[in-house]
């Protein structure tokens, strides 16, 4: 039997400029501290101010201003400012922000997706008002590529009986952010898996009760955990509570670095819960949900 989980999702508010507030999902942050003293670290990339020393670990820590496209923290504005340690796509990071403002509340279906027009840069993955005051949610996974690009990988390697498997499925993926698109799609088409690919929760749920109506449901679904609207863990508590598409497996997709309670996924019905991203990894699990799918036909 599945069970609902409360949609609360604790957000710090901070602020790169003097007046725009920002947000980062606290199940994304491992601490706050004040400003360190920072080595400098050779052929680094430009928005990275040095590393520091927390806790006896050695992290990299980013003018999280300048990595977006704000005013580049002075030299005299250093002391006065505070880190924001992350745990995001199994990295450890540090960034720089000038104003700690306070960490609430917020329900995801308070959250929008950002406007399309703001074009594929705009480091946004929700907005939000609190308190009449305009509230933009950044998407850390596509900070942190700009700044760590990936290096190319090998693409899963599985036999042809697997890709079969694979192609006879329907599978549909949804993720808010960019960089997590890209990079699903690329595994699935490294190894010619169709898909189909959506950027939130409920054009998600949408989605999978329309093909349920023409007679084609999803039969997995690979659905990232913090989104606006929706969040996967309400998207999977949906899914598995209707009978119409409940058949579908469900893997939950997060970049938390930390450890995921994989408990809570499978309390919503989720079959599976991964960390971002490992392309092998992912697989192997879409494998397990096609072999499941095949028993249920």
């Amino acid at each position: 039997m599945t069970k609902k989980v409360g949609l609360a999702q604790g957000m710090l508010l901070f602020r790169l400029s003097g007046t725009q507030t920002f947000a980062i999902g606290t199940l994304k942050i491992r601490e706050l501290v004040a400003m360190l003293k920072l080595t400098s670290l050779p052929q680094s990339h430009p928005m990275v101010l040095g590393s520091g020393t927390i806790r006896g670990a050695t992290i990299p820590v980013i003018d999280m201003a300048a990595a977006i496209g704000f005013t580049p923290l002075a030299p005299e504005e250093m002391d006065a400012c505070h880190i924001i340690v992350t745990d995001c796509q199994r990295m450890t990071v540090g960034f720089a922000v000038r104003t700690i403002d306070r960490i609430i509340n917020c329900s995801w279906r308070d959250i929008s997706s950002p406007p399309k027009n703001l074009g594929p840069n705009a480091f946004l993955t929700g907005v939000t008002r609190v308190e009449e005051q305009l509230i933009q949610l950044l998407d850390v996974e596509l900070l942190l590529s700009t700044i760590y690009p990936e290096a190319p990988q090998q693409g899963p390697q599985i036999d042809s009986r697997q890709q079969g498997l694979l192609q006879g499925l329907n599978i549909l993926l949804v993720d808010d952010s960019l960089v997590a698109r890209r990079q699903l799609s690329e595994a699935l088409n490294s190894i010619a898996i169709p898909y189909h690919v959506t950027t939130n929760g409920r054009e998600a749920l949408d989605i999978m009760l329309q093909q349920a109506a023409n007679n084609t449901r999803i039969n997995i679904l690979v659905s990232d955990i913090e989104m606006p609207g929706l969040d996967g863990y309400e998207l999977a508590f949906e899914v598995k509570n209707n009978s119409a598409i409940a058949q579908a497996y469900i893997i939950l997709h997060t970049s938390l670095s930390s450890e995921i309670s994989v408990g809570q996924a499978h309390q919503v019905g989720a079959d599976e819960a991964l960390t971002k991203f490992d392309a092998a990894q992912l697989i192997e699990a879409m494998l397990r949900g096609a072999e499941q799918q095949a028993q249920l036909s």
